[in-house]
């Protein structure tokens, strides 16, 4: 038998839109049609608490509906059905039914008549009766109060709103946005220009992701400054590591390196740097990091196609004649890196890094494609060969009366 009276319903957080308004009376009958208070003895087990799967325990339960909330109390024995009244017991638990989904369920138990409620907080419970008419009725009046939540929520936070705020709102917004509007326009007319800035040390320049050309105007120099700091604190104090330029550094530091030389001079003798492979690590993502890499993208191809030449003279020729067409920053500094990458692989027998083993490591960083395409694999090995070619003739390649002085 499913009893039915009315009790207070609790609008929950759409009454605090209210407190500063008179209830109006559509919102106290929407409220009171939310009032429902059904109560019956059903089995109940809880099978997930916060979306945490639990074993189920099945117990007779009274299940009591009040407003947007579903009540359990215990089976108290001492009681006949038509007897008991929620005053009579203490709850066990509730159940908040805003947002929560209701559906049958023939899966999770092999007892009939069983429908599953899930709140939004994640737990889930199993209802149960063996009366189909009863647990048919439940699941109706649940699903009924649920969908009325949901309308009533918007339909009161949609009148709410409207009611609270004054009918010169929009006036208030549109003068509040031109005096917001005029303000950032003054000020960005008073903003000092880049250069003053600049020459103020307000505004530092990038050294990663800067263009290479950018970079040794800048400084003045055809080879830039962190690529010299790098290679002399390798050739001082990792020739001799296994894995130099193979093996990674922690990423961590080498981002904190990076962070550094675009906001003040560094010191890589200083004890935070004694792993070698940070600043190795580093000086790769430099490469990487340029808009435009070591070769430029108008050589990629050329340089690739060459490596491909059958005749090796002709081959190293025309290598030499793409270096010599480079500007002069991708020159010196190709001159510069590959010559500190003979001296490295004048230690393999130390570090390990062959000629072969610098190519894989040096091909993909100092060149790329400026499109990817399907042709990747097969072009990084080219790339590799490349950088094997030039260190192999490194002294017909970068003879010294075709560079300035470096």
């Amino acid at each position: 038998m499913v009893l039915v009276t009315f009790a207070t319903h609790s609008l929950g957080c759409c009454c605090k839109c209210l407190t500063s308004c008179v209830a109006p009376t559509w919102v106290i009958r929407a409220a009171s049609e939310l009032a429902l208070c059904t109560n019956s003895l059903l089995n109940k087990t809880k099978i997930a608490e916060g979306g945490r799967k639990l074993r189920k325990n099945w117990n007779p339960s009274w299940v009591v509906l009040v407003g947007n909330s579903l009540v359990f109390f215990k089976d108290p024995k001492s009681q006949t059905p038509s007897s008991w009244k929620p005053g009579n017991s203490r709850p066990e638990s509730s159940v908040d039914l805003r947002g929560a989904v209701v559906q049958w369920t023939n899966d999770l138990s092999s007892k009939k008549n069983v429908f599953k409620l899930r709140t939004v907080t994640g737990n889930e419970f199993l209802l149960q009766s063996e009366t189909g008419s009863l647990i048919r009725e439940w699941f109706n009046t649940i699903h009924s109060v649920i969908d009325r939540l949901v309308s009533f929520t918007h339909c009161v936070c949609v009148r709410v709103c409207s009611c609270v705020l004054p009918r010169s709102a929009s006036n208030v917004e549109n003068s509040e946005r031109k005096r917001v509007r005029s303000r950032l326009k003054k000020f960005i007319l008073k903003r000092p220009p880049l250069q003053i800035l600049q020459e103020k040390g307000l505004i530092k320049d990038q050294v990663f992701g800067c263009h290479l050309e950018m970079l040794c105007e800048r400084e003045k120099n055809n080879v830039p400054r962190f690529v010299r700091l790098c290679t002399e604190a390798v050739e001082r104090r990792g020739l001799e590591t296994d894995g130099i330029y193979r093996v990674s550094g922690n990423l961590a530091v080498i981002q904190k390196l990076r962070f550094l030389v675009n906001h003040e001079k560094l010191n890589l003798e200083q004890s935070e740097w004694e792993d070698i492979h940070v600043i190795t690590g580093a000086l790769k993502l430099f490469f990487r990091e340029l808009p435009e890499p070591l070769v430029p993208y108008g050589f990629f191809t050329d340089i690739l196609e060459t490596v491909k030449m059958s005749d090796y003279l002709d081959k190293v020729d025309r290598l030499k004649s793409l270096v010599l067409s480079m500007p002069p920053p991708n020159q010196d500094t190709m001159r510069f890196m590959f010559s500190h990458l003979k001296r490295v692989m004048e230690h393999s027998d130390s570090n390990r890094m062959s000629t072969q083993n610098i190519g894989i490591v040096f091909g993909p960083t100092l060149m790329r494609p400026e499109r990817d395409n399907v042709n990747m694999a097969i072009n990084m090995v080219y790339q590799n060969q490349a950088v094997e070619l030039i260190l192999n003739e490194f002294d017909r390649i970068f003879r010294p009366s075709n560079f300035t002085s470096l």
